[in-house]
This record gives C-alpha cells, structure tokens and sequence, in this order.
C-alpha cells in the first residue's frame, strides 16, 4: 500500500500542463463573513466557445488564444449570474452576489470542505432540516456519521464512523479535546443544535495538530460565534413523549470600539410522561431534565495583524431516570424489589484559544482548556460514582513560506484523572468488581505538520508527525500525510494514511457494563489501542445551468495493531476484559451524491458498505451492531417565493449480529442477527419574516425493537442485560416547534 501511495504522489507531481496564453482566476461568492470560495463554479468566454469548471479552491483557467471578445460569464447555484471584461489581464478574483430570489439561497459551506481531508460540513441550513434536538440528531441527512445507542435505559448514544465504536473518533468542540473519558458517554448530547454554527467531519487519518487520537476520524463542533450569529434566537421545541426543549442565545458588541463580542446561551430540557408500549415495565424513554449555560467571546480577527482571543464557559447539570414504570428515584435509588437507573452529574468546562499574528506568514497560537465532571449514579443494585478533571495545553506557530507552503509546529500537553467508585447495594450479589478505580493519561507531546501546495494548488500535500510520551506505556510516535489532487476543475481525488492511539477508559466508555447483570472479568491490564487507517476519496462536481451536484466514493480501512472490545460472547453472563492484538479489521465503503437545483428542490443519497471483523483462532467474527449495509436518501423543497418548506429523510440498515445468549434459558435468548429495517423522517415548515413554525414526525412508520432488554422479566437475576440494543425503540415521534430571531 505504501508503494502506492508514493507512485500515486509521483504521478501526480510529474503531469505537467501547458500555459500559453491563458487566464487564470479565483471565483468567491458574497457571503455575511466577507467571501467564500465557489468550487464548481462555471466560467467560459460570452461567445461560448470555451467553458470550464473552477476546481475545489475556486481556481480555474482559461485560453485566451483566437478569443476576440474577452468578457466572461461566471455562474454558480444560488448566485447571481454576472459578466466581467478581463482586456489583457492574465489573473482576475471575481466575487458573485447572491441571488435574493432564491429563497434561503446555497450556503457553500454547509455541503463540502475544501480541505485536504475529505471532509463534510453541516451548518445551520441542515440542522433545521430534522428537530435536532442536540448533537447526536444533527446527522439525519448524511451518511457517514452513524448515531447509536449505549444503553437503552439512560438513553447514552455514541457517534460511529467506519462501522467502528464512537471512542475510535475524536470529538472536537472549538478544535479542542474536550469530550473524553467520563464526557465521552453523556457529551454528544450536551448541545443543542440551536447553539451549532458548524460541524466538521472527517474520516480516517486526520492533521496532527489536534492529538493523537482520531483513529477512524474526527467531528469538530463549533458553537456560534458571537459576532456572526443573530441578536437573539429562540427555540422552543415539544415531542408526542411530553419531553419540552427551551433554548435562547443572545449576542452583542462590547466596549467603546466594539472589538468584543459576546455570546450567552441557554438550554433547558424538561422531562417527558411515562410510556411503557410493549409491556416489559420497562420506560420506553429515561425521563430527563437538563440545564446548560453557556457563553462565549471573541476579541479582534485571527486574519489580521495582532491580538486575538476566543473564550468558552459552559455549566450543565443533567438527570436521567429510567427503569421500570413504578420506580421512584427518590426512594428506591438502589433498591433490591424495584429496578431503576439514575445518572446526576454537574459538569464546569472553561477554555481559550488566544494567538497573536505577526503578518500574513508568520502567527503564534495558545490553547487551553479544562473540564471538572462529577456524577453519582445508580445502575439498579450498582452504585456508580466517578470524578474526572481534563486539561489540555497546545503552543502552536504557524509560518508561511515561498508565499503557499505553511509549516506548523508546537508543543502539547494532556493531563486527565478518572476517579470511579464502585458498589453493590445488595450484598448477596455475586458480582466481584467492586471497588475503586483510576484511570491516569499524563501525555507532554510534540508536534510538526507541514502543507504544501503547488500547481495552482491543484495539487497539496501534508505530511505531519507527533511524539508523545504516556506515563505508563512511554514514546508513541504518530505519522499522517494526506494527499489532495485536482484533475482538470472537477474532478478531485484524495488519500490518507496515518497511525492513531487512544487510552481506554473502560467503565466510563463501555457503561453497559455497568447496566447489566454481567460480572467484569479482568484478565490482564489493558494498553493504550493502536490502528492504521489509510483511505482513498474520488469527488466528481458537477455543474449544469440549473444544477450543482457532487458524486463522492470513498474506501477506508483501519487495522488494529491493539485493540479493547468486551468479550460478550464467551459467556452470556461475564464480560471478559483483555487486549487484542490479532487481526482485527474495519473496511468501509461509502458512496454519496448531492444535487441541488435552482426551483429550490435538493437530493442526497448516500450507502454505506460495512466490514468490521476479527480473526480468532483462524475463524472470521463479525462485531455485533455492525450492519453490513446502510443507505440514506434526504429530499428537500423550498421553492422560489414560498414560506412553505419541507425536509425529508429515509434510513435503512441491513441486519447486524447480535451477541451470543445460546447457552442463556430459552426466554432469555436473542436471536443471532437482527431484522433489517427502515425509518422514515419529515418536516414541514413554516417561515415568516422572524418566526419559523416547523411540525414533524420522526420513524413515520412506528418500528420498533421490541423488548430490547434481555432479561427483562428479572432484572435482579444474573441474565439481565442492556446490551443488545439494535433498533429504534420508542417508535413514532412526532413534534412541534417555533424558532424566533432578530437579526
């Protein structure tokens, strides 16, 4: 694979192109930020003898040679179609306005990124296409991010990638590590989406800059910034469950000459009713009530010539109840008769990003960020209590050379300190992990990441390294380059190979464990896991009159060198805890294609090819809730001149393997694979001049898991289970909501 990937590099570095007498230029488009790249953008003479597409940078080129009447008409979706006379000029950067009768007009970056990573962007416009109530449903119109849930009692979720565990993808907020450990397993629902600018994600192997992490790829969710955003917004949200979502922000300019800006939000989630549709006396749902306070500010311009900052507070406290119908939290916390799950936890998080530029080459930037987590839990008989405190340091210089190539470079340091305490209320439990745990990470690291950029940035090239030093385990030295290549203004192909590494945090990460009757078996101290993921990106943009669509196909494959997962199936009763270091292998493929038209209408399709195994003992083991298959298709109209929008989605999953309950009695059993379903999704809304009024319903078509909880008829007894979770469980939903702003 290496060889290839150097032939490749060489290939492309040796293809030389042929410049007499032509024009180059750069398309941008008006946007409320200054300007955006327009790639895809159509350029051609007004006689029409020549047309071309710009690339992914917003580049193109043109000859010049027998053209008399040298004016230009350039063109894009969602933009005002404009002529520009160039005369003898060898470079032009033209800047399109946007077409007001298109309603909502085409935000750019809201489909695509152009990064050398392949990388998707879901801005504000996606988000309010679903209710998107936090982070884990902001994925509804895309395919590569799969939302799944932990444990269906307390209703935790994780985010996979490549059909691989959440933990294997880093989670960013501001570009900072701050959801891990303890975090990791109630974070993703933390914030609103009403609260989201952006979020970034990518694939595979990722920049250096950010960590060590980011083995099967990295989401970065960027909260609104303050002096970008509306004055004030509002979102009030309510679902068919009686659950009630609350959420405001505000922004302003501060000070004499207004070079600070900040931003206050607040999110509020009330507990829904008590639903119990398949009569295992079991909630359907936890009951959950949530406050967070967040606030942000921004002082000067990262782009420009000295001091910037950028500064984030944010508070939270969330309880989840859930169990079966009759339980009372405040009295049967524990109790041996009445099974119930608890989760309380107050979370403080603070942090800073602040840099100083010099010119337009050279900038200097310091990260900081610290995050306090206490929680006290009750698994049924387990109580489950835990403290963590993260920090995280990262110096970084950046430098432009020759005018195009920049090199950063720094220093970063990792500390995380994971208490838990575990208990067993009732004392006849044959249950033998009890006791106190702590999980360290003490990481001093070091960082280099070049890009280069050549032939008209056709062309770029990333090659970083880092070397960290784990307390315990010593120097992990991790390498990653990524290769961006442009063909000819549409065509755009990408690849990527690096090394990543991870801590476990096993209780925190894996809280099935601690929901279920399963006693944890150590058989040895776990060491840090360890993959190399390569991948290959080809994206087609294509550019009609009246369409811009972009066909994308990608392969990734990850291979572990060490690797945690619980051993579920040896014994339906243990959970066996020890390091892997066969073959263990994710292939994944993924095809999408988008289409945007001018009447307003867009479509989104996407499939998803899944091969997760391990080979033990020469036999090939599929990992459970890994369906092979997956596809998405998202439709959505807002046509010209209408207040009237609607959004529409539809997922389907191929069937998935399901942990080994043969030797559990015959009415405590799973079957071996799941049912293979489909979900449907809708959206109608409303728009006036402020006010959205937006009415939904998600799973249109009631399907459910029946029963998920194995075991449910004793919870108390050594076959209760949580884990085997596949599906959608609370059926039908359907909600209503306003959204409010001033600009």
């Amino acid at each position: 694979m290496k060889l290839l990937f150097f032939n490749l590099i060489f290939l492309a570095v040796s293809i030389s192109f042929v410049h007499a007498q032509t024009i180059k230029g750069k398309v941008f488009g008006a946007s409320e930020n200054g300007k955006e790249i327009l790639p895809g953008a159509s350029v051609g003479w007004i006689n029409g003898s020549i047309i071309v597409l710009a690339n992914e940078n917003g580049v193109f080129e043109l000859t010049t040679q027998d053209v008399k009447d040298k004016r230009l008409i350039i063109s894009f979706a969602g933009f005002t179609t404009d002529t520009f006379s160039v005369d003898d000029k060898t470079y032009v950067s033209i800047i399109l306005k946007h077409d007001n009768n298109i309603l909502g007009g085409v935000t750019v970056s809201s489909t695509r990124s152009n990064s050398a990573a392949k990388t998707e962007v879901i801005g504000q416009k996606e988000i309010t296409k679903s209710a998107c109530c936090d982070m884990a449903g902001c994925f509804e119109t895309q395919a590569t991010v799969q939302p799944q849930t932990t444990n269906v009692i307390t209703n935790s979720k994780e985010l996979r990638i490549l059909g691989l565990s959440g933990v294997y993808n880093q989670l960013l907020i501001d570009g900072m590590p701050l959801i891990i450990g303890i975090t990791y397993t109630y974070g993703i629902t933390g914030y609103p989406g009403s609260l989201i600018d952006n979020i970034f994600v990518a694939k595979g192997a990722n920049s250096v800059l950010q960590g060590f992490e980011s083995i099967s790829g990295q989401i970065n969710l960027i909260p609104k910034q303050p002096d970008k955003t509306d004055k004030f917004f509002a979102n009030i949200y309510m679902n068919s469950f009686g659950e009630k979502h609350f959420n405001i922000t505000y922004a302003a300019t501060i000070g004499k000459n207004k070079k600070w800006s900040t931003l206050l939000a607040v999110h509020s989630v009330q507990p829904s009713g008590k639903f119990d549709r398949d009569h295992d006396k079991f909630l359907d749902l936890p009951m959950l009530t949530r406050y967070m306070f967040f606030n942000k500010w921004k002082y000067g311009n990262e782009n420009k010539k000295g001091l910037y900052t950028n500064i984030g507070l944010r508070f939270i406290n969330e309880q989840r109840i859930g169990g079966q119908t009759n339980f009372d939290q405040a009295t049967q916390k524990g109790s041996t008769t009445t099974y119930g799950q608890t989760v309380n936890f107050n979370q403080y998080e603070v942090y800073a990003k602040t840099g100083y530029r010099f010119n337009a080459a050279s900038n200097i930037v310091f990260a900081l960020s610290s995050v306090y987590h206490k929680q006290n839990s009750y698994f049924g008989t387990l109580k489950y209590d835990a403290e963590q405190i993260s920090n995280y340091a990262n110096l970084q210089h950046e430098y432009i050379w020759r005018g195009k190539h920049q090199l950063k470079c720094g220093a970063s340091f990792r500390y995380h300190n994971l208490d838990e305490q575990i208990a067993f209320t009732d004392t006849t439990i044959t249950r033998t992990y009890s006791g106190l745990y702590n999980t360290k990470l003490v990481v001093p690291g070091f960082f280099a990441e070049n890009t280069f950029k050549w032939m008209d940035e056709k062309l770029t090239l990333i090659f970083g390294a880092r070397l960290d030093h784990h307390q315990q385990f010593g120097y992990f030295f991790t390498p990653r380059s990524l290769l961006k290549y442009v063909y000819r203004s549409k065509h755009t192909v990408r690849i990527s190979s690096g090394k990543g590494w991870r801590q476990v945090f096993l209780f925190s990460e894996n809280n099935n464990l601690l929901a279920s009757s399963r006693n944890v078996i150590y058989q040895e101290i776990l060491r840090p896991e360890q993959a190399m993921n390569w991948g290959i990106n080809y994206t087609y943009i294509l550019t009609l009159k009246k369409v811009f669509g972009t066909l994308s196909a990608d392969f990734y494959q990850t291979r572990f060198i060490n690797q945690f997962f619980p051993d579920y199936d040896s014994d339906p009763t243990k959970a066996f805890i020890r390091n892997f270091t066969g073959k263990s292998i994710s292939n994944a493929l993924q095809i999408d294609a988008s289409f945007i038209f001018l009447n307003g209408f867009e479509m989104k399709f996407g499939y998803n090819f899944l091969d997760v195994y391990r080979i033990v003992n020469g036999e090939k083991y599929v990992l459970p809730f890994t369906p092979k298959n997956r596809a998405m298709t998202a439709f959505s109209y807002r046509p010209k001149k209408s207040r009237w929008y609607i959004d529409m989605n539809i997922h389907w999953y191929d069937k998935q393997r399901l942990p080994n309950t043969n030797s559990n009695p015959a009415e405590y059993r799973n079957t071996n694979f799941s049912r293979a379903y489909s979900l449907v999704n809708i959206q109608v809304t409303y728009k006036a001049k402020r006010t959205e009024i937006y009415v939904g319903c998600e799973n249109i078509f009631d399907f459910r898991q029946r029963k998920p909880i194995v075991g449910w008829q004793d919870p108390f007894g050594k076959y209760f289970d949580t884990s085997s979770v596949w599906g959608p469980t609370r059926g039908r939903e359907i909600y209503v909501g306003v959204r409010w702003k001033v600009k």
